[in-house]
């Protein structure tokens, strides 16, 4: 009895053996009937989206937007969001909506009201075949306060300054950035500034902008004055193009010398500027600092005089400015061409008489560099800072000074007078040099030639113009040199040999070294 025990026992266990050994080899065989399934899966996966990639190059996918859903914007106002959003409901393909989505994303990326900000395409509801859901997820800034400071230089005036920036940003949920700056020269320029930018204001494809200035700018070193504006603008900043705003400004000339030419004295004063300014810019340039193709154009009208007040400046300005790049295909060359030209005109009663405001004429010279900022004719090589175009004596209050060794100087100084009607254009040749080291950090080599000139149109014992004239007093200047770009500025340290100036011109012969800021 005992020993028939033991044998179901035994026949137990060899059973449990048994079943253990077709558990685990089930087991096994479902994971990997898992794995294998895992894989078709995978495999199937990349298959759809190699299918999908094709078709989109291919093919043209249809397909409308159904719903924009917003999600993590706790402070900023989904209207603010929306705004940037508005193309990607007019789309009718997913090529499309892919590439405006990427836009959007940069636009909003560009508030710096965020620290991420993710577009993500979902499928519609399964009743709407052919319709996408549009995901924007934001994560908003944790630090909207923000600020700089640094020392600048600025290029047409050879003077340094330090200048102080703080922001605060989207302090209503609108996007808004409220900053006040603070700058000082150590040629007594200085300026206090503060304002407000609402992007995208009611809904409009412009930003909002308003400032209050006080400014103070001496140049008494190159026309004898010294001039402090207190003033207010508001205008519209397009995103793409366009640019219009009004500007009123209580402006004030002074002459702290007491050395300025008859013809300075007469500004000298009170005066109102009350104006309207229309900016239009296109640029499609490959590069704001070495251009190699591409051209960009940029025109500005500016209406002054508007209001019934006696003391309001009342003339009407316009600067036009084209340039193009035209690659070479060889040594990474290219040729930059470049022509500008502005008239300023006085209108209202008197005005075949009245001079233009001396401030806001056109001059010429100075350490800008031909390939900077789009500022209309200004930018001409082997000239100091308003060294070119009409001048005029100062009154001596002085004996000649005596300068050591015996000499004694008897030169006469002269207040530069700006023009009425300037010209200018210029030829770039760049090129890289046979150095790579000096390649991989953009450094390279190039040569150029420049002319301008400029006249005055209106005022007192002003001569008679004529085109002849005015072409016979173009100033040209030619060299070549070694342009440093860096992420702040570009840097050149040219050459300049001067082909034809005028008697009374500051020239600045040999060795210049231009700077441009990025546009």
């Amino acid at each position: 009895m005992d020993h028939g025990m033991g044998d179901r026992r035994g026949k137990s266990d060899e059973e449990n053996l048994k079943e253990r050994g077709d558990s685990e080899a089930e087991y096994r065989d479902g994971g990997m009937e898992e794995e294998e399934e895992e894989a078709v899966d995978d495999e199937a996966s990349m298959n759809l989206i190699k299918t999908m990639t094709e078709k989109l190059v291919n093919e043209t996918v249809q397909v409308r937007v159904h719903d924009i859903v917003i999600i993590g914007n706790s402070k900023t106002k989904g209207s603010v969001i929306e705004a940037y959003l508005t193309d990607l409901r007019d789309v009718s393909t997913m090529q499309d909506l892919l590439q405006k989505s990427a836009h959007a994303n940069s636009r909003l990326r560009a508030l710096g009201i965020f620290d991420s900000c993710v577009i993500t395409l979902d499928a519609g509801p399964e009743e709407l075949p052919g319709t996408a859901n549009v995901i924007v997820e934001v994560e908003e800034a944790k630090r909207p306060f923000s600020g700089d400071l640094g020392v600048f230089s600025k290029p047409e005036t050879k003077a340094w300054t330090l200048e102080g920036l703080v922001k605060y940003k989207n302090l209503s949920g609108f996007a808004e950035t409220i900053d006040a700056t603070g700058c000082y020269g150590l040629d007594t320029t200085s300026e206090l500034s503060a304002g407000v930018t609402y992007p995208r204001f009611k809904g409009l494809p412009a930003s909002l902008v308003t400032r209050l200035t006080l400014l103070t700018q001496d140049w008494k070193r190159y026309s004898s004055y010294r001039e402090r504006l207190t003033g207010f603008s508001v205008g519209l900043v397009g995103d793409d193009q366009h640019d219009i705003s009004y500007n009123l400004t209580w402006r004030d000339l002074k002459d702290p010398s007491r050395c300025a030419s008859k013809s300075v004295r007469r500004q000298l004063g009170h005066s109102l500027l009350s104006a309207v300014k229309y900016t239009y810019k296109i640029d499609d340039r490959d590069s704001v600092f070495r251009p190699r193709r591409g051209i960009a154009f940029v025109s500005t009208t500016q209406i002054a005089g508007l209001g019934p007040d006696s003391k309001l400046l009342r003339f009407a300005r316009q600067e036009v400015e084209l340039r193009f790049a035209i690659p070479l295909g060889f040594a990474n060359a290219a040729i930059n061409l470049g022509v500008a030209g502005g008239v300023i005109l006085p209108w209202g009663p008197g005005y075949k008489t009245k001079a233009t405001p001396i401030s806001d004429r056109f001059y010429m010279g100075g350490h800008s560099s031909l390939l900077g900022e789009l500022k209309g004719p200004s930018a001409l090589l082997g000239f100091r800072t308003r060294g070119v175009g009409p001048s005029e004596l100062r009154r001596s209050l002085t004996s000649p000074t005596n300068k050591g060794e015996g000499e004694v100087d008897t030169r006469p100084k002269r207040d530069t007078l700006g023009g009425d009607l300037a010209v200018s254009g210029f030829a770039d040749f760049s090129f890289d040099l046979p150095m790579r080291f000096l390649n991989q950090y953009g450094i390279h080599a190039h040569t150029f030639a420049c002319a301008g000139n400029l006249v005055p149109l209106t005022g007192e014992n002003i001569p008679q113009w004529s085109p002849r004239n005015f072409l016979s007093g173009f100033r040209v200047s030619s060299g070549a040199g070694i342009v440093i770009p860096t992420k702040l500025f570009r840097l050149e340290v040219n050459y300049c040999y001067l082909l034809r100036h005028q008697e009374n011109d500051r020239v600045k012969r040999g060795v210049q070294i231009s700077l441009s800021s990025p546009q």
